[in-house]
């Protein structure tokens, strides 16, 4: 039988459903909904029965559990991990680049099939769907990473909003803004802004492997959906595109130059506060680091482990560093562990990087991770393990303010020198503090922005006027592709026309001529 299971106090704001995703996606999620519960406002969460991030209990949100519907859970990341990890570190034969491509695709595929079936279970259930038609929220949240919220906010008639960076078909902007790929970077390219003419080719390939990927893998899944629930027919595209504001969580400190589009509200850092004051143990241990000061390190919320020999080469470049080290690790102890190297399951990593002693953040390059480095002005030496996380720290590297050490080349000594010249060389330093003079000098806190705009869409149910009408255009109309090929049809008959004419009058003259003759 179903089971909805609510939890929590219902409070006199607006009613706002929430479909979130895993992960870090989660992490900067929470952080909205705990500031909209603090609004007033009632907040349900839907979720699979094996999250592994949304929990059932809480004092600041409802649950929703929908049973059978299974969710990306922990050995999904890690088993892409490991492919990842065993191909840049060049474990596999030259041929396995084009198996890992596949196995990157089937593995996305997968994660969208579940989505899917998660949407079905909904929509099948009688029970499920009364109870949040009964609802009558006033506002889909969601992070269009994931369909299921886009499918439900239409289901429902809600007004949407997007907690987004990124969407069912990749870098979000490029679902709903002007995206000219001869300088705006595609996510995998490894290129910034500044481009020759092969790196244009390069990332018009990434280009079409992306849209190849999405057409014919994730579509397809939605698409069916679509046309097997919504009457009359819609298409997916259509949907994703019709948020009425997309609350992007990057700013123009970090990413770089490009269109935007007025329902694109940028809300980069939300996340990040200033410092409070760190347990008694923490405070110690970083108080007992001298003037050499203290290293972060993390990898993320979804990295728990990495390969036995990688942690041994990381914990040896540790040893032989003057600085004290805390490295959020869960994995096997390393035996080459030094006596300056502090392991923790968990850390405030806010509050230690708003820390006087923290000299460098060694980083995944997670946009949560990044985002709070550059807030507190904490250069960052980058190890990116897969999806955005080298593009992010690619950012910061070329703006000086972060130097990126691949996987292929981790071992001792290129991490040690790469925290060496971080850390001794003063440009890093004043790099990263220019940044984040920037990026706090704003009018509005980006928490606060993004606060108001999800209430304005709840007072006004909706933001039509801010949405473009492109997104209801096929492409040839979006190009005008139907324009040029028309108004080449009008010259080319003229031309013709006049062509006849005068060979007609040609002809003509040819004639009298002869006849005179």
């Amino acid at each position: 039988m179903t089971v909805i299971v609510l939890f929590g106090s219902l409070c006199n704001g607006g009613k706002i459903l929430v479909v979130p995703l895993e992960g870090s996606h989660w992490v900067n999620m929470d952080i909205l909904i705990k500031a909209l519960h603090g609004q007033g406002h009632s907040i349900d969460v839907i979720r699979t029965y094996n999250s592994w991030f949304v929990k059932e209990n809480s004092t600041y949100y409802n649950s929703i559990t929908i049973p059978n519907a299974k969710g990306m859970d922990e050995k999904f990341v890690e088993d892409m991990l490991s492919k990842l990890i065993d191909h840049e570190r060049g474990k596999s034969h030259w041929l396995s680049a084009v198996q890992l491509l596949l196995d990157v695709v089937s593995d996305t595929y997968e994660m969208h099939k579940m989505i899917c079936q998660l949407i079905t279970i909904m929509f099948e259930s009688e029970e499920i769907m009364k109870a949040l038609q009964e609802k009558q929220y006033d506002l889909m949240l969601t992070d269009p990473v994931w369909g299921a919220g886009i499918f439900l906010a239409h289901k429902l008639k809600l007004p949407m909003v997007y907690n987004v960076r990124w969407t069912t078909t990749g870098e979000g902007h490029f679902d709903v803004a002007p995206s000219p790929v001869s300088y705006i970077p595609i996510t995998g390219s490894g290129n910034t802004d500044k481009m020759n003419f092969f790196q244009r080719v390069k990332n018009v390939f990434h280009y079409f492997l992306m849209a190849f990927q999405y057409s014919y893998f994730n579509l397809p899944q939605y698409q069916a959906l679509c046309d097997k629930y919504f009457h009359p027919p819609v298409s997916f595209d259509e949907l994703l595109q019709g948020a009425d504001i997309w609350l992007m969580r990057v700013d123009f400190v970090f990413e770089f130059p490009r269109p935007t589009m007025p329902n694109i509200i940028y809300i980069g850092g939300f996340q990040c506060k200033p410092a409070k004051a760190l347990p008694h143990d923490l405070e110690d241990f970083m108080q007992g680091s001298g003037e050499h000061g203290v290293i972060i390190m993390s990898l993320g919320a979804f990295i728990s482990a990495l390969p036995d020999d990688l942690t041994e080469e990381i914990a040896t470049a540790f040893a032989r560093l003057p600085q004290k080290v805390i490295w959020r690790y869960t994995g096997k102890r390393p035996s080459t562990l030094g006596n300056n190297t502090l392991l923790v399951d968990w850390m405030p990593q806010n509050d230690l990087l708003g820390h006087p002693k923290t000299k460098v953040f060694i980083a995944h390059g997670g946009t949560n991770g990044v985002q709070e480095a550059l807030y507190h002005g904490i250069p960052v030496v980058g190890i990116p393990l897969f999806f955005d996380q080298y593009d992010n720290l690619l950012r910061l590297q070329e703006r000086g303010a972060g130097k990126i050490v691949s996987i292929a080349t981790l071992d001792k000594n290129t991490l040690h020198a790469a925290i060496q010249e971080v850390i001794n060389e003063p440009s890093y330093r004043l790099s990263m503090k220019r940044l984040s003079h920037l990026h706090r000098d704003k009018p509005v806190k980006p928490l606060d922005s993004a606060l108001f705009w999800i209430e304005f869409v709840m007072r006004h149910k909706g933001a039509a006027h801010l949405r473009t009408e492109s997104y209801k255009l096929p492409w040839y109309s979006y190009y005008s592709v139907d324009v040029a090929v028309t108004l080449f049809a009008v010259v080319l008959i003229l031309t013709l026309f006049i062509f006849l004419i005068v060979r007609y009058m040609c002809v003509k003259c040819c004639s009298r001529k002869r006849k005179t003759e």
